[in-house]
């Protein structure tokens, strides 16, 4: 899932360094439907409860008093987080809508939106690692035989290797 968000960064980032032409309201808010479907904002959601435990002892310094109002304050996280994440949100559905025209964006919806497209979401990060693997050992594979092949012929020209 981090791995699925860092790819919508990267996509906002690329997009957002583009001059592009703003999309339509229509297909903001189709995009915005997507970036709900694809779970993008309760991936990025999670990782708040992470940030504010880095965040906890750089800001109270060891120090139990202002640990317990620390806590205190971030428990209801949404509430202090909630300008960034609607920002965010937008950001991603923007760079969406820059990316696929407004029928394709309801395409990849309405195909995300089905049970086969969640299941994809759910497994895509498994497949992803499992397909690297495979990736891996292929090339592994291949170049151990590329060497081989590669000195045989060296040998028969007559180099000693």
């Amino acid at each position: 899932m981090f791995r699925r968000l860092l790819t919508v960064v990267g996509i906002l980032l690329l997009v957002s360094s583009a001059s592009a032409q703003a999309p339509s309201p229509e297909a903001m808010n189709t995009a915005r439907k997507l970036v709900v479907t694809l779970k993008i904002a309760d991936q990025y959601r999670a990782l708040l409860p992470q940030l504010l435990l880095k965040l906890r002892p750089v800001v109270a310094q060891d120090r139990p008093e202002i640990e317990r109002d620390y806590d205190a304050m971030t428990a209801p996280g949404a509430e202090i987080y909630a300008p960034f994440f609607t920002a965010m949100v937008d950001q991603i559905a923007a760079a969406y809508a820059a990316t696929f025209t407004l029928d394709e964006l309801r395409q990849i919806e309405a195909f995300y939106a089905q049970p086969v497209g969640q299941k994809f979401l759910t497994q895509s990060d498994a497949l992803a690692q499992a397909t690297a693997r495979i990736g891996q050992d292929a090339s592994q594979k291949a170049a151990d035989e590329l060497k081989q092949r590669l000195i045989e012929a060296l040998r028969q020209k007559g180099h000693k290797l």
